[in-house]
Formats: structure tokens, sequence, C-alpha cells
């Protein structure tokens, strides 16, 4: 009996592990088939031409992203080595205990992997990428050496994945930025439904996770973690909008920035009240980024490149075309059809996404229905097939379990709050 339900066991976890194989297989064959239609039917003897030479550009640039974290990773995995040694990470670990504890019940109370992910959550809040990802990469490293199957994510990794796949931003400061490069009236006017997007994907993300997880979301702990973000979002949203479109981009910037190089200085002083060699234990860490950066090269590449392939074949234009002959049957509002090239995308490549958003911007108007709503599509949610290649493929994950199936519907959440809070606000 014991070993029929070892093989039921494992055929199920083999089940669960392939559903990044089906989607990355996927992408292929989809793009092949209308490759194949564009060629025979429309005479586009270029397409096949353009997925090649998309597929060498996405590996290229595959690499390059990882080649680019390598300083990033080297500089901060350094940092937390040295804040790790100084016992600042347990500091952390124990602030956020009373609501960690409930939403990762496996982590043993007050183990450093704790405060990795406090810091990780909150670069993310304060949308400081380039300090977030090493240590989100860094909190995954943690998780996996608790995890006792190595190839397969635990429930620890799978809620700490989706609440980064969820996107959770307060301070929007690169769109921000962006819209103002394109003129816009106004470049802050979309902070709130931004803001109230990505909160709904975050908060949807939190709750499928904890039902399937069976994790009792009623907790007090929980319940006050919620109400005081709620109360917390609200109070950034009466501040920011009593301040002027300028002051709203110079102060976040300000703030978020000088709360960094403030915890820098921070790790370093802990170092030496512990009377720790710094430097060495920079180094330490800093060996572990380089590592970490050479590790996640093929996984980042095969993801990048499938999307690549999809995107060059024109998949994703008969997608659209479906969606806009199917709204408009029903007599709906079309225009936001115009945004969902970016909406597609923005699970599957930021930068894809990012440029998608841009075009909208400079073709339709920044201050455009469709401007607006690739705004805060692009700060609803983050990357998933990315994030779960490039976190799990840190820590060689090839049984993500149901991870990506709860990350896109935290997408999809997000999706549908970004087009449902543009027609409240600027329908």
């Amino acid at each position: 009996m014991r070993g029929s339900l070892s093989i039921l066991n494992g055929q199920s976890s083999m089940r669960r592990s392939m559903v990044l194989n089906y989607i990355w297989v996927a992408f292929f064959l989809i793009a092949f088939l209308v490759a194949l239609c564009k060629l025979i039917f429309g005479g586009d003897t270029a397409v096949f031409t353009d997925i090649i030479n998309a597929s060498f550009l996405s590996a290229k640039d595959g690499f390059e992203i990882s080649l680019g974290l390598t300083g990033v990773l080297t500089l901060w995995l350094g940092i937390m080595k040295i804040g790790e040694k100084g016992g600042v990470i347990q500091t952390f670990a124990r602030l956020g205990a009373p609501v960690f504890t409930k939403l990762f019940p496996d982590i043993p109370k007050d183990h450093p992997v704790t405060g990795s992910i406090f810091m990780n959550i909150s670069a993310n809040l304060l949308g400081l990428d380039n300090a977030a990802t090493p240590m989100g990469l860094k909190a995954m490293q943690e998780l996996q050496a608790l995890n006792k199957e190595k190839e397969t994510a635990s429930n620890p990794m799978i809620m700490f994945l989706c609440i980064n796949a969820s996107g959770l931003t307060l301070i929007p400061i690169t769109i921000m930025m962006y819209r103002a490069q394109q003129q816009a009236a106004n470049p802050s006017d979309i902070f709130l439904p931004i803001m109230l997007a990505t909160f709904t994907s975050t908060l949807v993300a939190i709750l499928a996770v904890c039902l399937k997880q069976r994790i009792n979301v009623f907790q007090k702990n929980l319940l006050f973690f919620f109400g005081g973000l709620a109360l917390f979002i609200g109070g950034l949203v009466w501040l920011f909008n009593s301040l002027e479109q300028e002051q709203v981009a110079l102060y976040s910037t300000l703030f978020a920035n000088t709360l960094l190089f403030s915890i820098i200085c921070g790790f370093l002083i802990s170092g030496i009240r512990k009377k720790i060699n710094v430097y060495d234990a920079f180094i330490e860490g800093a060996k572990e980024g380089f590592q970490t950066a050479i590790t996640i090269v093929p996984y980042l590449v095969a993801i990048l490149v499938g999307i690549g392939v999809f995107r060059a074949s024109g998949a994703m234009d008969f997608i659209i075309e479906g969606v806009r002959l199917g709204v408009s049957s029903l007599g709906m509002d079309t225009r936001f059809v115009e945004g969902l090239p970016t909406i597609l995308m923005k699970p599957l490549s930021g930068s894809g996404a990012r440029g998608l958003m841009i075009d909208a911007m400079q073709t339709y108007g920044a201050d455009s229905f469709v401007g607006r709503l690739v705004s805060v599509v692009q700060g609803s949610t983050d990357t998933t097939l990315y994030v779960v290649a490039l976190y799990y493929g840190s820590v060689a994950i090839r049984n993500a379990r149901y991870t990506v199936q709860l990350s896109l519907l935290a997408d999809l959440a997000g999706a549908i709050a970004a087009i449902a809070l543009t027609y409240v606000f600027f329908g």
C-alpha cells in the first residue's frame, strides 16, 4: 500500500513539475503554427527569419541580464553578509515575526531568512528593484537550506515567490518618470490607481496561497497587518494628493534612496560593533553573488527565448485581435483592447511590457485612456515567468508545484483591477 502511495505521489509531483515545461513548449509550437499560417496564407516570407533573429537576440538579452545582475548581486549579497554577521538580519527577523510566522508557518521562529524576506518586501514596496532582487535571491538560498526536497519548491518558497510576482509597490517612481518623458500633463495621476491595483493583486496572491496551504487568514496578526497596510496606503494617498506632481517624484525618490543608503551604513556600523572584519564579510557574501548570477543564466535564456519567438511569430497579435472581435460583438467598450499587448506581455517580459507601454503612450498620448491604462497595468504586477525563472533558477528548483498558476491568478486580478480602475478614474 505504501509503495502504491509513493508511486502516486511521485506521479503527482511530476505532473506539477511539468507546468513550466508545458508553457515553454507551447511558446515554440504556437509560434511555429502561427508563423506557418502567415507564410502559407499571408505570404509573409520574413516571419521565420524574424523568429530566428528573435531567438538569438533573446538569448543574448538573457545573458546580458544575468551579467548585469552580477555587479548588483555581488554588492548586495556582500552587504547582506555584513548585516547577517552584525546581527541586523536577526533584528529584522524579530520585527517581521508576528506576521511572517503566520504567513510562513514552516519557517522556524526568528530564523534569519525572515529578515531577508522582510528586507526584500520592504525594498519592493519602495520600488527599489536593484536592492530587492539580491535580497530576494538571498532569501531563496536560505529557504532552500530549510527545504527537505531540494528540487521541489517548499510552501514558504511558494508564498514568498507569489508575493514577489504580485509586484506590490507603493511608489511607482519609474512609471511616473516614463510618463513625464512622454509629456504627460500630470505624470503622477496614475499613482492612486496603481496602488489600488497592485494591492489587489498582492491580496489575491496571498489569499490564494493561504487557501492552498490551509493557512487561517483570520488570525489576529494577519488581520492587523492587512488593516494596517490599508490604513498606510490611505495615508500615503492623502499625503501624495496634497503635494504638487514635481514634489511627489522628488520626495519619493529622495526618501527611498536615503533610506537605502542608511540601511547600508547601519549594516556597516553593526559589523563594527560586533567587532567583525567588515571587509572580509563583504567579500564572502560577494562571492555568493557572483556564483548566483552564473547559476541563473540558463534559466533566463530559456524563458526569454521562448517569449521572444512567441512574440516575433505574431501570436500575440492574433490573440489581441480575437479579443477585440469578441468584445465588440458583445457591444462592450473596446478602448481597453489597445492596452492588451502590455497586459499580456507583463507576465512574460518586463522589458517587453515596458516597451509596449512607451509605444502605446507615443501612439495614443500619455494622457489618453490607453496611455493611462498601460501605465496602471505596468505598475499593477511583476513579471511572473521572469521572477519564477530567476528565483527558482538560483536554487535549481525544478518542480514549481502551483507557483505559476497562483502567480498568474494574481496577474489576472491585477489586470482586471487595472482596467476597472482606469475606467473609474479616467473613463
